[in-house]
């Protein structure tokens, strides 16, 4: 398969190619150049802009809204059949990968089994299993895993990698969706934090966390925490923490500004109360992270296929990037190269490259110059497949 004239928005080295055919085969991007044999089907992209698929570092298919309605002992079939139509919802929109950080019933280990089996279309799962917390703690309501102490911590990270997990999760702090915890309250002890950072390291992988405020932040890191999600509330001392351990933030700058998605939603009038009135201080908190030199990796705790505002919930997060001082370079790089990355999936994700897998997607203008390019995606491809053509004649 060829795509023919395309303007290749290179994330490297922020530039663009124009007029170039990329070439297809095996899932992966053979070639990219100039007037490339045309002895397989053509698709005429008409002089879109092409960027890497988008990644989604921060989801929960299986959560139920509103919270309440969640019911713990629903048959894992439910649960696998929601996350699936969420992951759908996510592919078409240009959402190639999904980094899931905590399902019910571990239902992304079975939705990941089979999109890479093919029995179904999806995007690449990365997957966490059942995230890990203190008994009570913030992660009690939705079916993960509650324990105490170092050695029932690092017990039950041994058993999630030995399911197949990706990667571990863990609660830290409170959060937004209990309306007795406060956003910065711990939740865990840095002896549990690094009981289980040591089983992931003995794994190859790495550690995300829950984590509303620096206190907890500072002694994640020390820990040897890799990734921090929310950071709601965070001093200049937490950020060059996380920095200084080549940690990384997903900010999920959604939570705290998308009332009319939480309205519709069916969320009770507390819980959109408390998320936006922590907006304010969420974003300055990013800006910090921008500010120290964080990597930030866009995710929303939204469904990723969905809209805000009419546009995409992924897309709209990278808007808000660039509101918290990140370039337009630096947001793109934080949904495709940087989450690459931390995936440990750098050599054949984010960038449009010969050998890397072709997921693929089209803008109708240069998206370095205006993120909003992003809100208008045209083409969705993931492994060489044709996933949403609205190129026109």
């Amino acid at each position: 398969m060829i795509l023919n004239d395309c303007n290749v928005v290179d994330l490297e080295r922020s530039e663009v190619h124009s007029h170039l055919d990329l070439q297809i085969e095996n899932q992966r991007i053979k070639d990219v150049g100039e007037n490339l044999r045309r002895d397989s089907s053509v698709f005429d992209m008409k002089g879109r802009y092409l960027l890497p698929g988008l990644f989604n570092m921060h989801n929960n298919l299986s959560t139920v809204f509103p919270f309440k309605d969640t019911d713990l002992s629903e048959s894992p079939a439910i649960t696998v059949l929601r996350c699936y139509r969420r992951a759908d919802d996510a592919l078409k929109a240009g959402i190639t990968s999904l980094r899931t950080v905590g399902e019910q019933n571990r239902a992304d280990l079975y939705l990941k089994k089979m999109i890479n089996t093919g029995w179904i279309r999806g995007p690449r799962i990365f997957a966490a299993g059942k995230g890990l917390g203190s008994t009570g703690g913030h992660g009690s309501d939705f079916g993960q895993v509650e324990v105490d102490g170092p050695e029932q911590f690092e017990r039950a990270a041994r058993e999630e990698l030995s399911l197949g997990v990706d990667h571990l999760k863990i609660f830290i702090t409170g959060g937004i969706v209990k309306e007795e915890e406060a956003l910065e309250e711990p939740q865990m002890r840095r002896e549990e934090m690094a009981a289980v950072v040591s089983v992931a390291r003995d794994h190859g992988t790495y550690v995300a966390a829950h984590a509303g405020g620096s206190r907890a932040i500072v002694v994640g890191a020390e820990a040897g925490v890799k990734s921090f999600e929310h950071a709601y509330v965070l001093t200049k001392e937490a950020a060059r923490a996380v920095r200084g351990v080549d940690g990384v933030i997903v900010p999920t700058l959604s939570v705290t500004r998308s009332p009319e998605w939480m309205k519709e939603n069916h969320f009770e009038d507390w819980t959109i109360e408390k998320a936006l009135s922590s907006g304010t201080t969420h974003l300055e908190s990013i800006r910090t992270a921008v500010r120290e030199g964080v990597r930030l990796l866009v995710g929303t705790d939204l469904p990723a296929g969905d809209e805000s505002r009419g546009v995409n919930c992924t897309v709209r997060e990278i808007e808000y990037l660039q509101d918290a001082g990140s370039s337009p370079l630096e947001a793109l790089r934080s949904a495709t190269i940087h989450c690459a990355k931390l995936c440990k999936a750098a050599n054949e994700l984010g960038k449009l490259k010969p050998n890397f897998l072709a997921d693929v997607i089209a803008v109708p203008s240069n998206p370095l110059s205006d993120l909003k390019a992003l809100e208008q995606i045209h083409f969705v491809m993931k492994d060489g497949m044709v996933i949403r053509n609205n190129l026109g004649g």
